[in-house]
């Protein structure tokens, strides 16, 4: 913040300037005027600001403020540009947090939600985002979730929802299943409890369908979202070409899938997915008692634990034999935690000599090792090092010789294929999304079970389906939903059949609310389907969309998969819902994430009562790139509030009248000209602490002005106006004090880009930088226009270069006019 604190503001300023007297000034001012709420049938060209809503959970932090403060950036930017601007905000309500929170408190969920809602609405407002509150819209209100159940059935009509039984991942403490993604180090990341795993009757969504969709449209983003984002959710997705491959294990055939068929002939055992079904069927009796004791200590292990390389192998010998297809070796059956169950068939072959967790396993348990690519390597069997190199094969039948992979793995898949025991396949990492909780707080499945039909949908016209108050039930979690034990509710007549039924007592989870809800912005009040089709036509897909790199997969890749199915049903005319994405570090504090345990935590209420709103969002949009984290203890709000009360004092220095705003003094008008210029390119390039610090720079040279006699100048008027403009995409309460103190009317966020003469930005002189053998040496001062010769005249001329070049040679002098000189010697 060094910039920030060469700004000294006297005692006598500082008194004048009453932070919290403008915040509650200026309040009532923006809500009578609603100068941010949008205008669906405005001609000018429109734009949709898009953050990721937050969960209802307690007062607004220092994340809030952040991704906030950053994103207020681009849609005050685009209003003052004249676009129409799209800039909604709500609250993901529904969930386990507001569920656990409630619980804890003896409440209801809904009391909690709503009443952290409302404080979190108050504190929105108090920080000055430019938001259209006119749109608010919260998950959990059943005309929101009227239209998740309607999805649902849409879905499901298409066969894109699903149950079926699977082993899940399961909390003990929320009895809730989980995602992998909510599983970290093998705990639930909402409660900190071990997880495990249960077979249990879930729903789930068939994205699977849309894999090879996903990760295509992943090449048009590349442009405009960030690259880590991508990367995830390529990897995410996890594309594969490979085969299945039939091995015969006793009376049955088991097929693997794998990407290097032509290793079949290295191929010395099987392993299968130790919590799959199949290793249940496969296990001999002599076997079982250890089989079933390794699944138990299996089931306490998450997914990602299972996948790491550096975890300890283990497994169990099913006692069983596969025969290997185009070998016809007998080779044994292994059941194994490094297998998931819902990876490709939950088998696979192994290949020790090159996959270096086969190697591992086969080493611990004593399997054989036979290598069949050569890569020039020592032999893995010797090593205990996996080779996964290109090489010539050996030990390989017909393949023996050859030495490009492509053709082994073509000339295998044609052998399976023309034996018929395998085919050529693709594959993906990507499984179908569990959607269903076993807890209270949530959208209810529309589904009815009849034991006479199965599974009947609740009829659209009866939708929204109701969550049961339950106020004063017990809703501590207990294996099952609460809503299992409210019987007025759960039994019903089936719509089909007119049959005693039993509701579905699981509710969706909150991924499903949010996969859509930037579509229902658009017409947060329309009452025949999720959205209006052609308000959403007009304002989507979002051209911006902020927020943390946390949710770089599920949220993002859920809200995608939504939008295609929506394109497929003839909803919306685009496939991808977020044009360009912008992702903020986090706020840490002592070099470390916040935390109450390391009583390192900032509250962000102190800091606004401290300094006001608008240091700490200066603050926070100062502190460097959006994507940097930002550490509060090297921060200075202190020297913000000093800078915009030196900016602020401009305003009441000046004497000219409004409208005044032409001529005067030419350096000012210049720096004034240069600064609106580059505050577009970096407010575009999303370089915003850049561009505050050439506001700063501005308002240093309109002070000098001023001191020298010049308060009367046009070009002071002129550049303390733009000052005020520029704020306002930071500083809204100063910039407003500012804009009324000048003459003008409120808004300031309803005012135009300010603009200036193009001649302006021609320099009439450049600083040319003088290298001799790389390093400067000297600058020299040349017309804009120099030729190449009088440039490398004037750079040779200069003492400071010629000392640089005593007693050397000068091979070669490279001119780049007018601003670079390099002298090559030797």
């Amino acid at each position: 913040m060094s910039e920030q604190d060469t700004f000294r503001a006297d005692p006598s300023e500082a008194d004048r300037y009453d932070v919290a007297a403008v915040q509650a000034k200026w309040l009532p001012v923006w809500d009578e005027l609603e100068p941010f709420k949008a205008d669906d049938d405005s001609a000018a060209e429109k734009r949709y600001a898009l953050t990721m809503f937050p969960y209802p959970s307690g007062d607004l932090h220092m994340g809030h403020a952040e991704v906030t403060a950053l994103h207020d950036v681009i849609s005050r930017y685009w209003k003052l540009r004249g676009f129409e601007v799209l800039n909604p905000m709500g609250w993901d309500s529904f969930g386990l947090p507001a569920e656990n929170a409630a619980i804890r408190n003896d409440e209801h969920p809904a009391t909690y939600t709503y009443a952290n809602i409302e404080t979190q609405y108050e504190s929105f407002k108090r920080y000055a985002v430019g938001f259209d509150w006119t749109r608010r819209l919260h998950t959990s209100d059943p005309e929101y979730y009227r239209w998740t159940q309607w999805l649902f059935l849409k879905f499901r009509e298409r066969g894109l929802a699903y149950r079926k039984l699977a082993p899940v991942n399961w909390c003990p403490n929320d009895q809730t299943v989980l995602a992998n993604e909510q599983v970290v180090d093998g705990r639930c990341e909402r409660c900190g409890a071990e997880v495990t795993k249960r077979e249990l009757s879930q729903w789930y969504f068939k994205i699977t369908d849309y894999a090879q969709a996903l990760l295509d449209r992943l090449d048009d983003l590349e442009a405009t979202w960030p690259e880590r984002v991508v990367t995830a959710q390529r990897n995410w997705i996890g594309r594969s070409e490979g085969a299945h491959v039939d091995f015969v294990v006793g009376d049955r055939v088991v097929t693997v899938y794998t990407t290097r068929p032509d290793t079949l002939y290295g191929a010395t055992f099987m392993v299968v997915a130790a919590d799959a079904k199949l290793a249940a069927e496969l296990v001999t009796n002599e076997q079982r008692p250890a089989y079933e004791a390794y699944v138990e200590q299996v089931r306490k292990a998450s997914d990602i634990e299972r996948m790491s390389t550096e975890r300890p192998k283990t497994g169990v010998d099913l006692g069983v034999t596969a025969t290997n297809p185009v070998t016809g070796e007998q080779v044994p059956v292994w059941a194994a935690d490094y297998v998931l169950a819902d990876y490709g068939t939950g088998a696979i072959m192994a290949v020790p000599a090159h996959d270096q967790r086969d190697l591992d396993f086969a080493r611990e348990f004593g399997l054989p090792v036979r290598m069949v690519v050569d890569t020039g390597e020592e032999d893995p069997a010797v090593s205990f090092v996996a080779t996964t190199g290109n090489g010539s094969y050996v030990n390989s039948g017909p393949l023996d010789g050859l030495s490009d992979k492509a053709t082994g793995i073509r000339t295998v898949i044609e052998q399976l294929q023309a034996d018929g025991v395998g085919e050529g396949t693709v594959n993906f990492r990507l499984r179908d999304w569990l959607l269903s909780r076993q807890r209270y707080w949530g959208v209810p499945i529309p589904i009815v079970h009849c034991p006479t039909d199965g599974e009947v949908a609740v009829p659209y016209e009866e939708l929204p389906l109701q969550l049961p108050d339950l106020r004063g039930a017990d809703l501590k979690p207990k294996g099952v939903s609460p809503l299992a034990a409210a019987d007025d509710w759960v039994n019903v007549s089936c719509p089909q059949c007119g049959g005693p039924a039993k509701r579905d007592t699981d509710t969706m989870d909150t991924f499903v609310d949010s996969s859509w809800y930037f579509l229902r912005y658009c017409s947060p009040h329309f009452e025949d389907g999720p959205f209006d089709e052609d308000l959403v036509r007009a304002w989507m897909p979002c051209d911006i969309y902020v927020g943390g790199v946390e949710h770089a997969v599920l949220h993002l890749l859920y809200a995608r998969f939504f939008t295609k199915v929506l394109h497929d049903m003839g909803m919306v005319d685009f496939e991808e819902p977020f044009a360009a994405q912008l992702n903020q570090g986090i706020v840490i504090n002592q070099g470390k994430k916040m935390s109450k345990s390391l009583g390192n935590g900032v509250n962000l209420g102190a800091q606004l009562e401290e300094f006001g709103v608008d240091a700490v969002r200066l603050t926070l949009v100062f502190a460097g790139p959006p994507e940097d984290d930002i550490d509060w203890a090297d921060m200075s709000p202190a020297g913000s509030l000093r800078f915009l009360q030196r900016a602020w004092r401009l305003s009441g220095d000046v004497t000219s009248a409004p409208g005044t705003v032409d001529g005067g003094d030419v350096s000012l008008q210049k720096a004034r000209a240069r600064t609106v210029h580059d505050a577009a390119e970096l407010v575009e390039s999303h370089r915003f602490n850049v561009m505050v610090a050439r506001v700063m720079e501005l308002v240093n040279a309109t002070r000098k002005v001023i001191d020298a006699g010049g308060a009367a100048d046009p070009a002071v008027r002129a550049a303390t106006e733009t000052v005020a403009q520029l704020l306002s995409l930071v500083a809204p309460y100063v910039a407003e004090e500012m804009w009324e103190r000048l003459g003008h009317q409120p808004p300031i966020a309803r005012t135009s880009w300010p603009t200036y003469d193009e001649a302006l930005l021609v320099e009439d002189t450049v600083t040319a930088v003088v290298q001799v053998q790389g390093k400067v040496r000297g600058r020299v001062e040349v017309p804009a226009d120099v030729s190449d010769a009088d440039l490398e005249a004037a750079a040779m001329a200069d003492p400071a270069v010629q000392k640089a070049l005593e007693g050397a040679t000068v091979r070669k002098v490279i001119v780049r006019a007018p601003k670079l000189v390099n002298v090559v010697t030797g």
